[in-house]
């Protein structure tokens, strides 16, 4: 046995036995802080994984469903964007997608999302924790579940970040700050303030971080509490950061040229193409923040300047992922927090729609060429197969292997589950 195990690579032997301790003992490998807020929960049968990591490309602002995934025969509701063939045989989505249409055998469209939030923050806020915004607690992001049940993967880079902006929603919430994402406003200017300043040696910033820790020391023995460890915590990590080669992961300028052109020399595309090299470094969850989605006026042309940037980005992203090998083990997740009703205003836009909408989802274990679900013959309603925002969110930790069924406590004492009581889509995976 001890042969079999040192034959094994040191992140596979870390799931090796984590997953075999769930299996026959009924215990998962995770921090013991975890395990004492759950005391008492009924554990999750084991099952392995089908992603590790996770590239989540989110539409603010509510991306139409009609001029984009859903296209629909009826004229009247489809205005004049026209669907286009995908690369599977009798599936069809808007001409403004002619680079995704070519990708579809590696994504699943999910064509039946309905949200009971037809706001924009509190519409966000529930894609993003599963749960209702309330006055009285700060629901955590799938990526801190990810990182709370789960751990990181790699020492030296956070576990969890965001570029573009962060979502209401998408932070840690009542977990403790070591658990949040590190936001990133501009994908192309690398990380921000991680470099030693000039003219400053080693053992100056050394001498200097040895100061600090001696005037903090006794406030701390004083004060050995949960929010002033993680304040210490977040210097070490930042100094750790620092000092790692991983930091490369951040510079855009180490890819060619022409790789940087394919993704689009936009934010969000450069976005995209961060969120590979961050995955390619074992950060576990990049989210990536495209907004304008919100047409109320002139929804045609912005949908379609909208689009444009998406295609050139999704579709590159996908082909990419696959090309280097890493499409098995990352789930490619595309949401929006509501869809845009059929009916087109007198400003020539669409207005908000939480009944109906589509997201999609490539990778990390899912079957693609697959439409899942069905709206009416205007887009207006769910006519199969109606998906809830935390069974959409249940899916993403089915295939990370994460506990759905474990109950853990916030700091108040009240019970939350990753995805509330949403329930995965199993027939997606395949």
């Amino acid at each position: 046995m001890k042969n079999i195990l040192r034959k094994i690579p040191n992140l596979d032997r870390r799931e090796f036995l984590a997953y075999s301790a769930k299996a026959f003992l009924g215990v998962g490998l995770m921090p013991m802080g975890i395990r004492s807020e759950a005391f008492g929960a009924a554990a999750a049968p084991a099952r392995l994984p089908t992603a590790k990591k996770v590239i989540y490309l989110y539409m603010a602002g509510g991306m139409s469903h009609l001029d984009t995934f859903d296209p629909k025969a009826d004229r009247d509701a489809r205005g004049p964007v026209d669907p286009i063939s995908t690369n599977v045989p009798g599936i069809q989505i808007s001409e403004y997608l002619p680079r995704i249409s070519k990708q579809m055998d590696k994504m699943a469209v999910i064509r039946s999302l309905s949200s009971t939030q037809g706001a924009h923050e509190e519409g966000r806020y529930f894609m993003h924790s599963s749960y209702t915004k309330r006055g009285t607690i700060v629901h955590p992001g799938i990526g801190s579940w990810l990182m709370k049940m789960d751990g990181a993967r790699n020492p030296n880079l956070p576990g969890v970040v965001h570029i573009g902006s962060a979502n209401p929603g998408g932070g840690n919430g009542y977990f403790e700050q070591r658990f949040a994402p590190l936001v990133i406003g501009n994908p192309e200017a690398g990380l921000q303030n991680s470099k030693m300043r000039k003219g400053v040696s080693e053992k100056e910033f050394h001498d200097s971080v040895m100061l600090t820790n001696a005037f903090d020391a006794e406030f701390h023995n004083r004060y050995n509490q949960k929010k002033t460890r993680a304040y210490t915590d977040m210097y070490d990590d930042a100094i750790k950061l620092m000092k790692s080669r991983d930091l490369a992961a951040f510079e855009l300028d180490d890819e060619n040229k022409a790789t940087r052109e394919t993704y689009g020399t936009n934010p969000f595309g450069q976005g995209c193409l961060l969120a590979r090299r961050l995955v390619e470094h074992d950060v576990r969850f990049v989210e990536v923040t495209l907004g304008g989605w919100d047409t109320h006026t002139n929804n045609f042309e912005r949908v379609g300047e909208n689009a444009e940037i998406l295609d050139q980005a999704l579709g590159t992203l996908v082909a990419d992922l696959e090309r280097r090998g890493m499409l098995e083990e990352t789930m490619v997740v595309l949401a929006t927090e509501f869809g845009r009703t059929p009916q087109i205003n007198g400003n020539d836009g669409r207005d908000h729609s939480p009944a109906a909408f589509s997201c999609a989802l490539a990778g990390g274990g899912i079957r693609g060429g697959q439409v899942y679900g069905e709206t009416d013959t205007i887009g207006k309603k769910v006519a199969d197969r109606k998906v809830e925002v935390p069974d959409f969110n249940a899916t993403i930790g089915y295939a990370l292997g994460m506990p759905l069924e474990k109950t853990v406590y916030s700091p108040s004492g009240r019970p939350f589950r990753i995805a509330d009581k949403g329930t995965p889509i199993k027939e997606l995976f395949g």
